[in-house]
Formats: structure tokens, sequence, C-alpha cells
């Protein structure tokens, strides 16, 4: 029992001496910061401090120790994108002990990086955009001039954003041609020259109709932006449409943090699939490549329900 205790010990602190050689090594050789060192030095000290627990040494380590040092990160609930960032001490540390000789194999290979978790979207609940739609038709019963153009215009890129989905570039750069062409639909051109057919509500459709009539004529047989601008793109921008949403948002009382062009295409998606649509329907409505994307709305509503269930039902315990 002493000599195995012994044996620890000696290990540890070999283990702690390559370590500062590493170290060292990143200061001499990448001219890292005092702080990138520190930060290695702990994540490297944790992990040595597993291995010896498990009566082990970084010389002797293998894969399968470093797959259990980071089951023990995500056991204790640990951040993935920290664990990552000790992954890749980790990874660092091994290809130094190899390339220096001393060991004969690097075990880190094949280690994989912890995927980072992807974030859930915000999204809007239909109260609040109902609060924005309620809000955007009052400032056009008040407004005066050539603010009831501009009234009009925000009431139609809201009523079309949350009834399409579009991308806010989409949005802003619809051409009258590509909007008002098909009476049900409107032509969008996405990412990577993509073009697709997406449906406009009736409610959305006679906003839109009302609007373009509003629309200056086209001069010299050019192709009229839906929403023109003296600017040089020559159509509104989407930081302009961003800053003018936001300022309704305000005006309706709602948290201007939570609010944004893109927050309300998210709701768009979450709201029909709440509502029973086929994903696939959404994700070509939504212009996504992959369906993997549009599957993290039905994350969204799962996460919902889970609430709901935890906070209404019977035999759920109340901390």
């Amino acid at each position: 029992m002493k000599s195995s205790v012994r044996d620890r010990v000696s290990g540890s602190s070999r283990d702690g001496r390559l370590v500062e050689q590493f170290l060292e090594m990143l200061a001499a050789e990448r001219g890292a910061a005092a702080k990138t060192l520190s930060a290695y030095k702990r994540d490297l000290d944790d992990y040595c401090a597993f291995i010896t627990a498990a009566g082990q040494d970084l010389c002797g380590g293998q894969s399968a120790d470093i797959r259990s040092y980071l089951a023990a990160l995500e056991a204790q609930g640990m951040a993935r994108s920290t664990a990552a960032r000790k992954l890749s001490a980790i990874r660092q540390f091994h290809r130094f002990l190899h390339g220096e000789g001393i060991v004969s194999g690097n075990p880190a290979t094949t280690i994989d990086h912890p995927r980072a978790a992807r974030p859930l979207p915000r999204v809007v609940t239909t109260a609040e955009v109902e609060k924005l739609i309620e809000v955007a038709r009052s400032r056009i019963a008040a407004a005066r001039g050539k603010g009831v153009f501009k009234a009009w215009r925000m009431l139609c890129l809201l009523e079309l954003l949350y009834a399409t989905g579009l991308r806010v570039s989409e949005l802003v750069e619809l051409t009258v041609q590509a909007a008002m062409t098909e009476a049900e639909f409107i032509l969008v051109r996405g990412k990577a020259g993509r073009e697709r057919l997406v449906p406009v509500s009736q409610a959305a459709r006679g906003i839109l109709d009302h609007y373009s009539k509003m629309l200056p004529p086209a001069t010299g047989g050019g192709t009229r932006w839906l929403f023109p601008s003296s600017g040089r793109s020559g159509h509104l921008t989407r930081q302009h449409f961003a800053v003018e949403l936001k300022t309704l948002a305000a005006e309706a009382g709602l948290d201007v943090s939570r609010i944004s062009p893109h927050v309300l295409r998210h709701g768009f998606a979450s709201h029909l699939l709440a509502g029973g649509a086929d994903l696939r329907a959404v994700q070509q409505m939504l212009g996504h490549a992959d369906i993997s994307t549009t599957q993290i709305y039905t994350h969204v509503q799962s996460e919902r329900l889970r609430e709901v269930v935890e906070r209404h039902h019977p035999l759920v315990k109340k901390s």
C-alpha cells in the first residue's frame, strides 16, 4: 500500500513537471500571454488530478481516460463550450508530449470535440405579434402627410414578415414584380440565388395590395423595389427596418431586447408547427437547405410542452 501511494505521488510530481515544460514551450515558442498560460494550467491541473485519482499518469494515459474525464465533466453539468476548451488544452498537451518523444503515441487524436448545444431560437408569442400589429395600425390612423406612407410601409413589412417567415434581407430586397405577379404567392430569391415560392395569407395580401398602390410609379422601365429608399441600395436596409421594429415594440410596451426581424421569423415557424403544420412545408417556406435546421423549432415546442407539464401536472413534485 505504501509503495502504491509513493508511486502515485511520484507520478503526480512528474506530471506536474511535464505540465510546466508544456507551459514554458507555449510562452517561449508561441508567445502565449500570462492569462492564456494561467487558463491552460488550471485546465491541465484539473485533468492531471482526475488521471491521478484514477491511478494513472499522463505518460500512460489512454483515449479511454480522456473520454472518462469528459464524461465526468458532463456529469458535473459543465457547459459543452467549457469542456471543449479543456479538451483543446489536453490535445495540445498530448501533442507536445508526443512531439518531444516523451511518449510514443497521442491518445487525444481520436477524441472528438464535445458538440456545442444548439441554442433554441427566441420566439415571440402570438399575443405579442398581435400587439405589434395593433400599434402599427394605430400609427396609420394618427399619421399625416408623408407619415401615412411610412406607417403603411411598417404595417406591410410586419404583416409580410410574420405571414411568410422571410429572412429580413429577402424581405427588404423584394421587388414589386416578385411580390405582385402571383395573387397567392411571392417569388423569393434566397441564399445562393435559390428561388422559392412562398404563400401569402389573404390578410397579408390585402395589406400588400393597399400599400403597393401608394408606391411611386416606376421610372425608365426599371424594376421597382417594394420597399424603396433614397439610399445607395435603392431599398430599405435591414438595419433600418430592425431599428423601426424596435421602436414599434417600445410603443407596444414590449421588451425591446426580445424583438427583432429574425425573432419574428422564428415566431412564424414555431407558431406554424404548433398549429400542426408539416415540417417539410415549413422547411420549404423558410428556405432551409437542410431539414435539420428546421427541426430546431420542434425542440422549441418540446421545451414548451415540458414546461407546461412541469407547471400544471398534479403529480409533478414542486420544489
